[in-house]
Formats: structure tokens, sequence, C-alpha cells
């Protein structure tokens, strides 16, 4: 991922005038069980916010210690007196760091927003989540929330296929199943498969869709494998690879560096969640934060131009995320909640793949980052 837009996998757009009616979709109900939505306004909410503690502390599921510096900025220019804290590493560190900080009695976010997404719930059914409803919770898609405000999806996060379009010129890949062709051989870059859970369920769909034998003819294509979702991105902006695969990017691009949506092949989108933790110090400042996220003014600023709200129109030349099958929109939480079938995937594509090496690309915070 990159350092720009205001997500883990930095999402950044423009409303786009379409019909909101035909396009969007319905909006789920504003006061299901678990209470009314907010209605205070971004104002009210942030003087409570600086009365209570003046404090927030959020632990991002990324790659980089810099790669949520956007949001942050974005946040305090527009609260200047709050004090926010963002510490950015691999989800999968995260959640375990935070059940130890919950054993221990020693927990530090106010507010998490992982990959990791089967964690949300059991969270839930644990009553660790504050179960709160921001401003605009009945717009947020269905697909995006827990009916009671336990946690709610503040960015929709895409994985798929880029190239170069300068050094793959004409014969430039058109789906995922063009990367075994020989010419791609020693010029394509990925995320490890069996390092990053939804760079995995990427690798998943392939599979289903292209067979074994096509797994195994990528193997001896020569990836330049790395740890991070961001890697791939981070390989073809320096020109040292053609091909990437995993990661995120801006589907309306026209630049060098294009991000692929097939028409019909497999690629990955899912809502990124984010939630309150009940114990949490600084909960009008998480209030905030949410509403914050969630409003039509952040929203419309997605990087991939896809919003979790169904009353924000995608970026030109894009429908809402929902309506593209071919994300399986609802696959990738159903994948991360069995946690068995998500171990034999990983190994699996070890085998394939070999192990993953190299240090963590956030580097090691320990137990307690951000206290």
């Amino acid at each position: 991922m990159n350092d720009r837009g205001l997500g883990r996998r930095t999402i950044l757009g423009a409303g786009a005038g379409l019909g909101a009616a035909a396009v969007l979709g319905s909006a789920g109900p504003a006061t299901a069980a678990g209470g009314p939505e907010e209605t205070r306004s971004l104002d009210e909410l942030y003087r409570a916010a600086v009365a209570e503690t003046g404090k927030l502390v959020i632990y991002a599921g990324g790659d980089t210690a810099t790669q949520q510096n956007f949001m942050a900025a974005a946040f305090r220019a527009r609260f200047p007196e709050i004090d926010l804290t963002v510490v950015v590493d691999y989800s999968k560190f995260h959640d375990v760091r935070i059940d130890n900080q919950f054993a221990t009695g020693t927990l530090v976010p106010d507010v998490a927003q992982l990959q990791t997404v089967q964690n949300f719930d059991r969270w839930n059914r644990e009553g660790r989540l504050l179960r709160y409803k921001p401003a605009g919770f009945g717009r947020v898609h269905n697909s995006f929330k827990d009916r009671d405000g336990a946690w709610t999806a503040i960015a929709v996060y895409s994985f798929s296929f880029s190239y170069d379009a300068e050094a793959a010129g004409a014969d430039a890949p058109r789906t995922p199943k063009d990367l075994t062709d020989p010419r791609w051989r020693g010029r394509i870059a990925s995320a490890y498969p069996n390092d990053d859970d939804a760079t995995l369920y990427l690798f998943k769909r392939y599979a289903e869709t292209y067979g074994w034998a096509w797994i195994a003819e990528l193997a001896q294509q020569q990836l330049a494998f790395g740890r991070g979702s961001d890697t791939p991105a981070k390989a073809l902006a320096a020109r040292e690879k053609v091909v990437g695969v995993g990661g995120s990017g801006d589907p309306r691009g026209t630049g060098r560096v294009r991000w692929i949506v097939p028409a019909s092949d497999p690629f990955m989108a899912w809502g990124q969640r984010a939630a309150i933790f009940a114990a949490g110090k600084n909960r009008a400042a998480a209030k905030l934060y949410l509403n914050w996220q969630l409003s039509q003014a952040v929203q419309q600023t997605a990087y991939n131009g896809w919003s979790v709200r169904t009353d924000v129109a995608p970026g030109t030349g894009l429908r809402p995320i929902w309506t593209y099958r071919n994300a399986t929109l609802d696959g990738f939480p159903a994948f991360m909640a069995d946690r068995a079938e998500v171990e034999r995937w990983r190994q699996t594509f070890s085998l394939y793949f070999g192990e993953v090496t190299g240090l963590p690309s956030p580097g090691w915070l320990g137990l307690h980052p951000g206290r």
C-alpha cells in the first residue's frame, strides 16, 4: 500500500454524478437493535472529546509506520486539539496484541481498524466492543456493519493485479490467467500469499478459478515475493518489475501503473472494519473518529472510488462495489472466520512458493505500542 488516501490500503476517489436511487442500492435500517444513530454534529462531538481527555489511540492494520499519515494529518487538521496516536502494524499482530492486553488488563487502543475481520464478531460476543452507531450508520451498506453497531466498516479495500503500461505495452496482461505467460517470467512482484491473509484469499480464488496446474505454472514464473501487501506497488513504482499481484490501487488510474478490475475473472474486496473498545480510555474521541470517517465528506475521498455508504456515488466509471459479483464481497469475511481453512490454504501455498522470509515491514512493535 502507498501513503495516499484515508485507509490502510489508501483509499481516495471522487463522487460522480450518478443517479443515487438507481445506482447506490438500498440502505439498512437506521435504528436497529443497539440504540439510535448519533445525532450530534462533528463539532459537538469534538467538544465532548476535548472535554473528556483530548486523546485518541488507534491500532490500524497496515504495512509501514507512515501508511496512515495522510489520514492522521487530515484528522489533526480538522480536530487540532485531539492528541492522536496511530500505530500501524500487520493486523495479525495487532489482534493478538489486543487479546494479550485484554488478558493482562493493559488495553492501549480506543479504536481498532483491522483486516482480521473475524476478530470483531468474537470481540463482540465477549462483550469487548462498544455498541455505537455513528451518524449515517443507516446509510452504510448492510454488508459493512454489525446491525447493533458493534463494528462498522470505514473503507472498502480491494486487491487485484497491476502492471506497468509503459513496460508491458500492447502485451499487457488482461486477466490474472495471463500471468503464467512465459513473457512475464522474472518480471512479477507479489506479496506472500502465506503471509498476508487478503493476498492468501486472492490466491485461493485464483486456484479455484484456474486450477492447481495453473498455480504450478505460476510458481515457475520466478515471482519476487515480499512481506507487506504494498510491495507489488513499490516494485512497479521503482520500475523493478512489470506486473504486481495483490495489493490495492485506483481502478480509474490512467498513468504508468494500472490496477485492474477484471470484467469477470476474480479480484477481491471487503470492508475494513473498525470498532470502539468498551474499556477504552478515550471513548468520546473514538466516537468522534468513527463519525468523521463515515461522514460523506471523508467517504467521498476514497482512493479507489468506492464508499461503504449507499448514498455516496462511486467514482467515475465505477459501480458500487457490492454490484461486482467477481469481488465476492462476503467471501473474505467467511474465509477469515474459518481459521482451520485459512491454515490449510496457507501451508498449501507454502508448498508451491516456499516459506515466508524477511522481517515484518512495520518492524517489531512489542506488546504495548502507543502507550
